[in-house]
């Protein structure tokens, strides 16, 4: 007789999440750019490679757990996405790249939308977005180059559109989404409207933020979609 327990299946609203140890390579570039403060230097290869690394990092995380989240093909575009940000990082080192880098964001953004899907639709949540998303805009217009007008409004919908789909998803996805369209916002206004005082490390501490927790939540139950 066979007196051996069955081993209880796994609960569906559970997942794996990464271990501290995991998430260590991120935390430590992420140090590593802070404590050489990158954005005080001239452009240069190494500050590129300093200042994507820690989003490299995420996507050797996710690289690392290929089944995490509801299938592999959400991990993946997120991998997609987050290999966009890095190249619009190198990009944004020297400035006149920039519309290169506007463009390697705003598919980051459809990559991450795509990734967080569109059910449930909660269209509800474009109002908030909507009314906060057109004062910022015409306000940013005003003082943008007649040249960046089309390339930046353009973004601004693909930045809006990930903010309704992230906002949907719910979970890390949210709080996310959420950093990410303030970090945007505030790399706009101190570019283009007024310097703001500590305006880099604010940019960079929500960036690497939301970019960590979109990536976490890879290894969320999907079923946090729906609350």
């Amino acid at each position: 007789m066979d007196v051996r327990r069955e081993r209880p299946p796994r609960s569906p609203d559970s997942s794996a999440q990464p271990h501290l140890g995991s998430l260590s390579p991120f935390f430590l570039t992420c140090t590593a750019y802070f404590l050489l403060w990158i954005p005080e230097d001239p452009p240069s290869r190494v500050g590129a490679l300093v200042k994507c690394l820690p989003v490299l990092c995420l996507v050797r995380l996710l690289r690392a757990n290929p089944g995490s989240g509801s299938s592999g093909g959400y991990s993946l575009r997120l991998q997609v996405a987050l290999l966009f940000s890095a190249l619009r990082d190198v990009f944004l080192i020297w400035p006149e790249n920039f519309l290169y880098g506007v463009l390697a964001f705003g598919m980051a953004q459809l990559l991450y939308s795509w990734a967080f899907g569109f059910s449930p639709l909660r269209s509800g949540l474009l109002v908030p977005i909507v009314l906060y998303s057109l004062p910022f805009s015409g306000l940013l217009l005003l003082h943008l180059p007649p040249d960046l007008v089309l390339p930046v409004s353009a973004y601004g919908l693909a930045l809006s559109t990930m903010l309704w789909r992230g906002l949907a998803r719910g979970g890390s996805a949210r709080w996310g989404a959420l950093l990410f369209a303030t970090s945007d916002s505030l790399l706009s206004w101190h570019t283009f409207i007024q310097p703001l005082a500590h305006g880099r490390l604010l940019i960079m501490t929500t960036y690497y933020a939301a970019q960590l927790l979109i990536t976490l939540s890879a290894f969320q139950s999907p079923k946090l979609k729906t609350h």
